[in-house]
């Protein structure tokens, strides 16, 4: 395919919808429920804010190296580009099969679910416990239906064109940004007791595991201690994830070379900031144990009702509701562009490498959306977030080594911005990343055994797929 017929995405998205997508694709569930679960593995108020700074840090450092990339390569793809270009076809290809596969199609399943999980509060006969078909070992429940109809129907308004769903983004993004700051300011103003900030911070940095069998704390160190990290990191690092979407619709933003980059670090900026503060809201609100053991671990639903009562409840629910909608759109919108450029390259169905009517990939995002609602009905969203989050760390850190070889191998290509703090800043991220991407094979190989394996199940399907030169 020819590169004049590539470009024909349009140009409709400035600086403001390129940082609400960043922003909307983060912010999903996860900052409303993986505190507990944090909080349960390094047992102190000063841990569980460190590994939310830290996850932040790492995020914003990776965000800003990305930003050189996005200025070389302004084109739609983004990521599964930069490899291509690092490393060739093979290790591009293993990203978009994986990427395909299970992190984009895995994650728009578990915000679906997390949607469905909410409105349940709201609609009881929605959860996740009203099964609708039985056979055998199969198990349909009204949860996973209400999922699929939310991807499906994202997926029909984004065949539409990226004007339609830019506007909901940017709207329902600055909703959610709005509420949870306001949720940060009533957490501190109505609910924030002295004595509870103070018993929390007492013992800042002591390190103890929740056991839940006893519900007893445990001190940890050693081995123990760097397993409960990393295992923490799996939940922070997770709802920090999915900046990377806006490289990928680079073809459809206004001067693509700077505001791709800009809108990288304004987004992860914005998202550590409100990360940080609604941690530190918790732990005003809430007495620790009380953190740790929250219901289901929803950590902001007991906030909530500390804060505004019973009536609580119902806020969080449509807050999460508004979050994980507008997080899967950016998430849909993104990922239908990768499979596209896959195709231009002769490394996914001829089909995906057609643009519809309203200049969009209409085929790959439905392609996208059949196998993102095949994987809500398996249930098992818990193991895919671990399967995920190892195989995006991998592609983070051989991207961001992907500069270091750019730089060698050409050296002479527009580079309108820079990678922040060359070499240091990248080297600390490959460095952090790789050590938690260790520790998680040891810790949790069942699950993140099974992300490298179907990452590698992709070098057979490549060789056999591979158009003949």
């Amino acid at each position: 395919m020819s590169d004049s017929n590539k470009d024909q995405f349009k140009r409709e998205l400035g600086l403001l919808d390129g940082t609400m997508l960043v922003v909307g694709s983060m912010i999903g569930s996860g900052i409303f429920i993986v505190s507990s679960d944090i909080a349960r593995q390094v047992g102190s108020a000063g841990w569980l804010t460190l590994i939310w700074i830290i996850s932040g840090i790492i995020t914003m450092i990776a965000a800003v190296s990305y930003g050189e990339l996005s200025s070389m390569f302004p084109k739609a793809g983004g990521q599964y580009v930069y490899l291509r270009e690092a490393y060739g076809k093979l290790i591009a290809f293993l990203y978009g099969w994986s990427f395909f596969a299970v992190i984009q199609t895995g994650t728009i399943a578990a915000v679906g679910v997390g949607f469905s999980k909410f409105a349940a509060y709201l609609f009881p006969p929605m959860s996740d416990e009203n099964i609708l078909f039985e056979i055998g070992v199969f198990k349909l429940n009204a949860a996973q239906i209400v999922s699929i109809i939310t991807i499906i129907f994202l997926t029909f308004l984004n065949s539409r064109g990226v004007k339609k769903s830019k506007m909901m983004q940017t709207i329902l993004t600055i909703i959610k940004i709005l509420s949870l700051f306001g949720l940060i300011i009533f957490g501190f103003l109505l609910a924030a007791k002295a004595e509870i900030w103070n018993a929390n911070w007492s013992d800042m940095w002591a390190t103890k595991s929740f056991v839940k069998d006893s519900s007893s704390w445990l001190p940890i160190s050693g081995v123990a201690l760097i397993s409960g990290i990393s295992a923490a990191m799996v939940g922070s690092l997770f709802s920090s994830d999915a900046w990377v979407g806006v490289t990928f619709i680079a073809a459809e933003i206004k001067n693509p070379k700077r505001n791709v980059g800009l809108s990288l670090f304004l987004g992860t900026f914005i998202v550590t900031i409100i990360y940080v503060l609604t941690n530190l809201m918790y732990l005003a609100v809430i007495p620790f144990d009380e953190i740790a053991t929250a219901k289901s671990d929803r950590v902001a639903v007991v906030a909530s009702q500390y804060i505004f009562g019973d009536i609580g409840t119902y806020i969080i629910a449509i807050m999460i509701m508004i979050s994980t909608f507008a997080c899967n759109n950016g998430l849909i919108m993104a990922g239908a562009r990768v499979y596209y450029t896959m195709a231009n390259d002769g490394l996914f169905f001829k089909k995906a490498a057609k643009l519809n009517a309203s200049s969009v990939p209409e085929w790959a995002l439905w392609a996208q959306c059949i196998w993102a609602s095949a994987l809500c009905l398996t249930g098992k969203y818990g193991d895919l977030l671990d399967f995920v989050i190892i195989i995006v760390l991998i592609f983070y850190i051989l991207t961001i080594y992907g500069i270091f070889i750019l730089r060698k191998n050409m050296p002479n290509i527009e580079r309108p911005y820079k990678a922040f703090g060359y070499p240091f800043l990248p080297l600390f991220y490959i460095i952090v990343a790789s050590a938690i991407s260790i520790a998680l094979l040891f810790t949790k190989t069942s699950t993140c055994g099974w992300g490298v394996l179907i990452m590698l199940i992709g070098i057979p399907i490549y060789y056999i797929s591979k158009p003949k030169e």
